[in-house]
């Protein structure tokens, strides 16, 4: 069967193979939590090109990748990486500079839109964003729809209640489905053949997944099946909805990854420094990404010996030695 064969492969090879220019593309974690940066990374150095990015609540990731050139368009509901940057850098300047389209919605929409993706429906029913200018403000104009085959007709449709009055609800406001081409998460634990366990939240990572054609899952630990069917109620993805399985550990590096390592503010903090200022941007990407040729080299580059440092207590999930200020 096809859910059976082995799905590891390494991380630039996945990214060759599923990321394509102009590909429609969604990432997983949340603000600097287990956000997929490895292979953010890998994207970067191989200098994809115009993606149309889908991001429910991300930070690093997003801002690295449209710092890194890579980003067209971004349909999103809040980019952020904490207290140390509340708004993405790199995502608003670019956004200041008019040098990327976006399209902004409700954090509650954006879970829908992936959950009506990956139920198969092209759209969902809400009353979020009602009275509010998120319906009136488009981020993308009815001529470049006509153009984009991944855009809907319309940004969201308000329409009357079809059920009538009893419910209370005069209007409702629908959603359009996200289908991107590749989903890349990252979680905890998957085996070869792409059965994946995330621990702790897992955000708007499973319905992102299960809404794209190609699934590519980065892992922390590459487990035997037999290890995720003791307890299956715990794994999320099943191997028929993911494509390839990439063992990286330290994979959402420099954000946290519940129960195996907490973020790194010191690099975070230089990071921030650095997306300031675009000549120092620049630099930036040169040293750590076109200058390492994997996330290996990466690591021992940007860390600098502190992985000891951001590794999680056993009990916590969370690192006990980690200075957050």
């Amino acid at each position: 069967m096809e859910s059976e064969r082995n799905k590891v492969c390494s991380l630039s090879d996945a990214v060759e193979n599923y990321v394509k220019n102009g590909s429609s593309i969604s990432i997983g974690g949340f603000t600097i939590n287990r956000n997929p940066m490895a292979a953010v990374y890998e994207i970067i150095r191989q200098k994809k090109r115009d993606l149309h990015v889908f991001a429910h609540s991300n930070g690093q990731g997003v801002d690295e990748l449209i710092g890194g050139g890579c980003v067209k368009m971004l349909e999103i509901a809040y980019g952020g990486s904490g207290r140390f940057a509340p708004t993405c850098i790199r995502f608003k300047k670019a956004v200041q500079n008019n040098t990327i389209q976006v399209e902004d919605y409700t954090n509650y929409q954006m879970s829908l839109r992936f959950l009506a993706g990956s139920m198969g429906v092209p759209f969902l029913p809400t009353i979020s964003s009602l009275g509010t200018d998120i319906i009136n403000k488009w981020g993308f104009s009815k001529e470049i729809r006509t153009r984009v085959h991944d855009l809907p007709d319309e940004k969201l449709v308000v329409m009357d209640n079809p059920f009538g009055s009893w419910t209370g609800l005069k209007k409702l406001v629908l959603v359009p489905a996200i289908c991107p081409d590749i989903t890349i998460i990252h979680a905890q634990k998957a085996d070869s053949q792409g059965c994946t366990r995330i621990e702790g939240l897992s955000f708007a990572d499973i319905e992102q997944a299960k809404a794209a054609r190609s699934v590519i899952v980065t892992c922390e630990e590459l487990v035997e099946s037999s290890v995720l069917k003791k307890n299956p109620d715990a794994n999320q993805l099943p191997p028929f909805c993911v494509d390839a399985v990439v063992y990286i550990p330290f994979g959402a590096y420099p954000t946290a990854c519940f129960k195996y390592y907490d973020y790194d503010p010191e690099f975070l903090n230089y990071y921030g420094r650095t997306a300031l200022d675009d000549d120092l941007s620049e630099k930036y990407i040169e040293e750590y990404i076109f200058s390492t040729n994997d996330h290996g080299e990466f690591l021992e580059k940007a860390c600098n010996g502190r992985l000891d440092q951001i590794k999680a207590d056993e009990k916590t999930g969370y690192a006990k030695k980690l200075k957050r200020n």
